[in-house]
């Protein structure tokens, strides 16, 4: 999922690898990135919005502002999780539309209409536009130890972030449940109300929907599960280590397939390039496939090679989201939708 300062890196390479959300070489070059803790928070309590504001990230940087920011700006998927919590930014970076206008999947439940995009492309933001916009503080993921920030890009950082204050939440090497509580906790600070009804059934059906995967996965210990993401030479195979899901999901005891550990180092970790021809080298009962649009979709996979895997051929292949919106909301059905194809199937491998 990394790609901050893969320059060197094709763009397709960075995001279609499959490793962390599509980063994978990228971040071997970068540096890695860890820990969140947390509190929480759902839709938008009328903050007190006078009183002074501070937020400790992820990379131990504690903001301090006067007021609690009202001109956010937010890497998407980062302004699709504070939306689910009813806080609303001003502006967004990272992929927010697709070519046909429509919202990308990385925007979750946002009208993308109603936000200013500066970029929607990996290497896109306009300075300008961010500057226009006055920000109070800007938002974003971390893929590395590093500190950098997803999507912002390398080349233009330094007069990106004299503009205001940044925050950084790690989405690396840690599970799941910690990045959202982290990012819980930011939006209890901006105004959320963490103790609403609507936040608390959300984080018990993320914790009925783990406990659901934990038993299938128990129950189901010789079903092969394979992450894998597409593009248009290479198919990715990621490693269960360094992704919030994936980690989580091995953490459940959900029988990951892992590439070779000398694939892992050349990648930083992250995933084993495979030509389409070698793609039956890993055998797998279910394949959980990038669901981000960077990436080529199954249906739209044309590779004889592809189609002649058991578990295509059974059915068993299902979306993965490496780069998960951080919420209790969102998060929720990727745990439920691996459960229920685990407890479903068959072994084929």
């Amino acid at each position: 999922m990394p790609n901050a300062r893969a320059t060197h890196l094709t763009r397709r390479g960075i995001l279609a690898a499959g490793g962390a959300l599509g980063l994978g070489a990228a971040l071997a070059a970068c540096g890695d990135g860890k820990d969140s803790k947390s509190g929480g928070t759902e839709s938008t309590k009328a903050a007190d919005k006078s009183g002074p504001w501070t937020f400790k990230d992820d990379r131990g940087t504690t903001v301090k502002l006067d007021k609690v920011p009202a001109n956010i700006v937010a890497f998407t998927g980062v302004a699709a999780a504070l939306y689910d919590y009813g806080i609303e930014v001003k502006g967004v970076f990272g992929p927010t539309t697709t070519k046909d206008g429509k919202a990308d999947v990385q925007a979750g439940d946002m009208d993308v209409s109603k936000v200013t995009v500066l970029g929607n492309e990996w290497g896109q933001f306009n300075i300008e536009k961010y500057a226009g916009l006055a920000p109070d503080v800007l938002v974003s993921t971390m893929f590395d130890t590093a500190g950098t920030l997803w999507y912002v890009p390398e080349e233009s950082k330094d007069k990106i972030l004299k503009l205001a204050p940044s925050v950084g939440i790690s989405v690396y090497d840690v599970q799941m449940p910690q990045p959202l509580q982290h990012m819980l906790a930011l939006a209890e600070s901006l105004g959320a109300d963490v103790k609403s009804a609507k936040i608390t059934e959300a984080k018990k059906k993320f914790e009925t929907a783990a406990e659901r995967l934990r038993k299938a996965a128990k129950a189901r210990p010789e079903i092969k599960v394979l992450a894998g993401s597409a593009s248009q030479d290479i198919f990715y195979v990621s490693g269960s280590n360094l992704s919030i899901d994936l980690e989580y999901f091995k953490a459940l005891g959900v029988n990951i397939v892992e590439p070779s550990a000398k694939a892992l180092k050349a990648s930083g970790g992250w995933f084993e390039n495979l030509s389409w021809e070698n793609v039956d080298k890993y055998p797998a009962d279910i394949i959980i496939m990038d669901d981000r649009s960077s990436t080529i979709q199954p249906a739209d996979i044309t590779e004889a090679t592809w189609k002649k895997l058991p578990a295509v051929k059974a059915g068993q292949v299902i979306a993965r989201t490496p780069e998960p919106i951080l919420s209790y909301d969102k998060c929720t059905p990727i745990l439920d939708k691996l459960a229920e194809a685990i407890e479903n199937a068959k072994k084929v491998a």
